[in-house]
Protein backbone atom coordinates (compact mmCIF):
# COMPACT_ATOMS: atom_id res chain seq x y z
CA UNK A 1 0.00 0.00 0.00
CA UNK A 2 1.44 3.63 -0.90
CA UNK A 3 1.53 5.66 2.63
CA UNK A 4 3.10 9.01 1.48
CA UNK A 5 2.86 10.36 5.00
CA UNK A 6 3.70 10.00 8.42
CA UNK A 7 2.06 10.15 11.97
CA UNK A 8 3.87 12.17 14.72
CA UNK A 9 4.45 10.20 17.66
CA UNK A 10 1.65 10.73 19.71
CA UNK A 11 -0.70 10.19 16.76
CA UNK A 12 1.22 6.62 16.15
CA UNK A 13 0.73 5.65 20.03
CA UNK A 14 -2.97 6.89 20.04
CA UNK A 15 -3.48 4.79 16.44
CA UNK A 16 -1.53 1.89 17.81
CA UNK A 17 -3.75 1.90 20.77
CA UNK A 18 -6.63 2.15 18.28
CA UNK A 19 -5.30 -1.33 16.95
CA UNK A 20 -4.80 -2.95 19.54
CA UNK A 21 -7.99 -1.45 21.70
CA UNK A 22 -10.28 -3.79 18.39
CA UNK A 23 -7.98 -6.70 17.84
CA UNK A 24 -7.18 -5.82 14.37
CA UNK A 25 -4.20 -7.49 12.91
CA UNK A 26 -2.00 -6.51 10.44
CA UNK A 27 -3.69 -6.54 7.33
CA UNK A 28 -6.11 -4.64 9.11
CA UNK A 29 -4.00 -2.04 10.65
CA UNK A 30 -2.19 -1.07 7.31
CA UNK A 31 -5.75 -1.02 5.97
CA UNK A 32 -6.49 1.82 8.50
CA UNK A 33 -3.14 3.89 8.39
CA UNK A 34 -3.31 3.48 4.05
CA UNK A 35 -7.20 4.99 4.65
CA UNK A 36 -5.57 8.25 7.05
CA UNK A 37 -3.22 8.75 4.02
CA UNK A 38 -5.80 8.81 1.34
CA UNK A 39 -8.10 11.10 3.30
CA UNK A 40 -4.71 12.94 4.35
CA UNK A 41 -3.55 13.59 0.60
CA UNK A 42 -6.90 14.25 -0.95
CA UNK A 43 -7.97 16.40 1.84
CA UNK A 44 -5.23 18.99 0.52
CA UNK A 45 -6.90 19.21 -2.75
CA UNK A 46 -10.73 18.31 -2.16
CA UNK A 47 -12.67 19.13 1.44
CA UNK A 48 -13.32 15.50 1.81
CA UNK A 49 -13.83 15.60 5.41
CA UNK A 50 -13.78 18.94 7.82
CA UNK A 51 -11.79 16.73 10.22
CA UNK A 52 -8.13 16.36 9.60
CA UNK A 53 -4.94 15.13 11.92
CA UNK A 54 -4.33 11.65 13.01
CA UNK A 55 -5.93 11.28 16.69
CA UNK A 56 -8.91 13.38 15.44
CA UNK A 57 -9.44 11.27 12.60
CA UNK A 58 -9.29 8.12 14.57
CA UNK A 59 -11.78 9.63 17.49
CA UNK A 60 -14.45 11.53 15.24
CA UNK A 61 -14.53 9.13 12.32
CA UNK A 62 -13.34 5.22 12.97
CA UNK A 63 -14.23 4.85 16.40
CA UNK A 64 -17.66 6.52 16.15
CA UNK A 65 -18.02 4.46 12.83
CA UNK A 66 -17.16 1.54 14.88
CA UNK A 67 -19.33 2.30 18.09
CA UNK A 68 -22.05 0.25 16.52
CA UNK A 69 -20.54 -3.03 16.97
CA UNK A 70 -20.89 -2.62 20.53
CA UNK A 71 -24.54 -2.95 20.29
CA UNK A 72 -24.70 -5.09 16.98
CA UNK A 73 -23.78 -8.34 16.03
CA UNK A 74 -22.00 -7.45 13.00
CA UNK A 75 -20.58 -11.10 12.53
CA UNK A 76 -24.58 -11.39 12.02
CA UNK A 77 -24.71 -9.13 9.10
CA UNK A 78 -23.43 -9.61 5.78
CA UNK A 79 -25.27 -6.60 3.44
CA UNK A 80 -24.47 -3.32 4.13
CA UNK A 81 -25.42 -0.09 2.83
CA UNK A 82 -24.07 3.35 4.09
CA UNK A 83 -26.60 6.30 3.17
CA UNK A 84 -24.78 9.63 2.20
CA UNK A 85 -21.31 7.87 2.53
CA UNK A 86 -18.66 10.89 1.45
CA UNK A 87 -15.77 10.07 2.82
CA UNK A 88 -16.86 6.47 3.86
CA UNK A 89 -17.85 6.89 7.11
CA UNK A 90 -19.48 4.41 8.79
CA UNK A 91 -19.33 1.73 5.96
CA UNK A 92 -15.55 1.57 5.28
CA UNK A 93 -14.11 1.28 9.01
CA UNK A 94 -16.89 -1.57 9.25
CA UNK A 95 -16.04 -3.45 6.06
CA UNK A 96 -12.01 -3.26 7.52
CA UNK A 97 -13.43 -4.20 10.63
CA UNK A 98 -15.72 -7.04 9.16
CA UNK A 99 -14.23 -7.84 6.04
CA UNK A 100 -17.21 -10.89 5.24
CA UNK A 101 -19.52 -7.63 5.12
CA UNK A 102 -21.09 -6.61 1.67
CA UNK A 103 -20.53 -2.67 1.69
CA UNK A 104 -22.26 -0.65 -1.02
CA UNK A 105 -22.08 3.03 -0.64
CA UNK A 106 -24.80 5.47 -1.28
CA UNK A 107 -22.60 9.05 -2.82
CA UNK A 108 -23.40 11.27 -5.65
CA UNK A 109 -20.58 13.86 -4.74
CA UNK A 110 -18.54 13.02 -7.89
CA UNK A 111 -15.17 13.79 -6.18
CA UNK A 112 -16.00 11.81 -3.63
CA UNK A 113 -17.14 8.95 -5.55
CA UNK A 114 -13.98 8.87 -7.30
CA UNK A 115 -12.51 9.26 -3.58
CA UNK A 116 -14.27 6.43 -2.61
CA UNK A 117 -13.13 4.19 -5.17
CA UNK A 118 -9.62 4.56 -5.17
CA UNK A 119 -10.06 3.68 -1.07
CA UNK A 120 -12.01 0.43 -2.58
CA UNK A 121 -9.16 -0.13 -4.76
CA UNK A 122 -6.23 0.87 -2.57
CA UNK A 123 -7.27 -0.89 0.31
CA UNK A 124 -8.61 -4.06 -1.72
CA UNK A 125 -11.18 -4.11 -0.39
CA UNK A 126 -13.88 -6.85 -1.77
CA UNK A 127 -17.86 -7.05 -2.38
CA UNK A 128 -17.46 -3.22 -2.12
CA UNK A 129 -18.98 -0.89 -4.49
CA UNK A 130 -20.37 2.87 -5.18
CA UNK A 131 -23.66 3.99 -5.65
CA UNK A 132 -23.98 7.33 -7.79
CA UNK A 133 -27.57 7.61 -7.56
CA UNK A 134 -30.01 9.38 -4.99
CA UNK A 135 -31.49 7.45 -2.16
CA UNK A 136 -34.69 7.37 -3.84
CA UNK A 137 -33.77 6.08 -6.58
CA UNK A 138 -31.52 3.22 -4.86
CA UNK A 139 -35.07 2.48 -3.23
CA UNK A 140 -37.01 2.28 -7.22
CA UNK A 141 -34.59 0.53 -8.58
CA UNK A 142 -32.31 -1.54 -6.80
CA UNK A 143 -33.20 -5.27 -4.69
CA UNK A 144 -30.09 -6.36 -2.90
CA UNK A 145 -29.65 -8.22 -0.38
CA UNK A 146 -29.38 -5.30 2.62
CA UNK A 147 -29.56 -6.76 6.41
CA UNK A 148 -28.55 -2.92 7.90
CA UNK A 149 -28.55 0.51 6.51
CA UNK A 150 -26.62 2.90 7.93
CA UNK A 151 -26.72 7.13 8.31
CA UNK A 152 -24.21 8.93 9.86
CA UNK A 153 -24.57 12.72 8.78
CA UNK A 154 -26.14 11.90 6.20
CA UNK A 155 -30.07 12.16 5.30
CA UNK A 156 -33.05 12.57 8.06
CA UNK A 157 -34.51 9.61 9.58
CA UNK A 158 -37.74 11.14 8.11
CA UNK A 159 -36.61 10.17 4.62
CA UNK A 160 -34.40 7.23 5.66
CA UNK A 161 -37.79 5.25 6.90
CA UNK A 162 -39.10 4.97 3.61
CA UNK A 163 -37.17 1.84 3.55
CA UNK A 164 -40.12 0.28 5.30
CA UNK A 165 -42.84 0.73 3.49
CA UNK A 166 -44.75 -1.95 1.95
CA UNK A 167 -44.08 -1.23 -1.57
CA UNK A 168 -39.93 -1.81 -0.49
CA UNK A 169 -37.68 -4.49 -1.30
CA UNK A 170 -35.96 -3.32 1.97
CA UNK A 171 -38.82 -3.37 4.16
CA UNK A 172 -37.60 -5.65 6.41
CA UNK A 173 -34.06 -4.29 7.11
CA UNK A 174 -33.11 -2.60 9.76
CA UNK A 175 -31.60 1.49 10.02
CA UNK A 176 -29.26 2.47 12.64
CA UNK A 177 -28.94 6.21 12.49
CA UNK A 178 -25.99 8.27 14.31
CA UNK A 179 -28.05 11.21 16.68
CA UNK A 180 -27.06 13.55 18.43
CA UNK A 181 -28.27 13.88 22.24
CA UNK A 182 -31.01 16.63 21.59
CA UNK A 183 -32.56 14.76 18.35
CA UNK A 184 -36.08 13.91 19.29
CA UNK A 185 -38.00 11.57 17.11
CA UNK A 186 -41.57 12.53 15.57
CA UNK A 187 -45.00 9.97 15.51
CA UNK A 188 -43.63 8.24 12.37
CA UNK A 189 -40.51 7.70 13.55
CA UNK A 190 -41.00 6.32 17.17
CA UNK A 191 -43.40 3.69 15.01
CA UNK A 192 -40.10 1.97 14.51
CA UNK A 193 -37.30 2.65 17.26
CA UNK A 194 -36.59 -0.55 18.19
CA UNK A 195 -33.21 0.03 20.13
CA UNK A 196 -31.20 3.10 21.82
CA UNK A 197 -27.88 3.25 23.08
CA UNK A 198 -26.22 6.64 24.63
CA UNK A 199 -22.57 6.79 24.30
CA UNK A 200 -19.52 9.37 24.63
CA UNK A 201 -17.04 10.83 21.61
CA UNK A 202 -14.59 13.08 22.90
CA UNK A 203 -16.94 14.54 25.93
CA UNK A 204 -19.82 14.98 23.77
CA UNK A 205 -23.08 12.91 24.49
CA UNK A 206 -24.10 10.58 20.90
CA UNK A 207 -26.74 8.06 20.63
CA UNK A 208 -27.54 5.22 18.23
CA UNK A 209 -31.18 4.49 16.77
CA UNK A 210 -32.42 1.77 15.77
CA UNK A 211 -35.13 0.96 13.28
CA UNK A 212 -36.82 -1.88 12.09
CA UNK A 213 -40.17 -3.25 11.19
CA UNK A 214 -40.01 -6.00 13.67
CA UNK A 215 -40.63 -5.73 17.64
CA UNK A 216 -37.41 -8.07 17.80
CA UNK A 217 -33.98 -7.83 15.96
CA UNK A 218 -31.73 -10.78 15.51
CA UNK A 219 -29.21 -8.73 15.16
CA UNK A 220 -28.60 -7.19 18.71
CA UNK A 221 -25.69 -8.40 20.67
CA UNK A 222 -26.83 -10.65 23.49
Amino acid sequence: MNIPFSLSARDEKFFYNFCQKNNFNQHQSDQFLSYLSLLYTTNQNFNITAIQGGQASIERHFEDSLAIANFINCNEVVGVVDVGSGGGFPGIPLKIAFPHLTLILIEIVQKKISFLNEVIEELGLENSSVYSCDWRTFLRKTDYHVDLFLARASLDPQELIRIFKPSSPYQNSHLVYWASSLWQPNLKEKMYIRGEWPYTLQNKERRLILFAQEEKCKLLKK
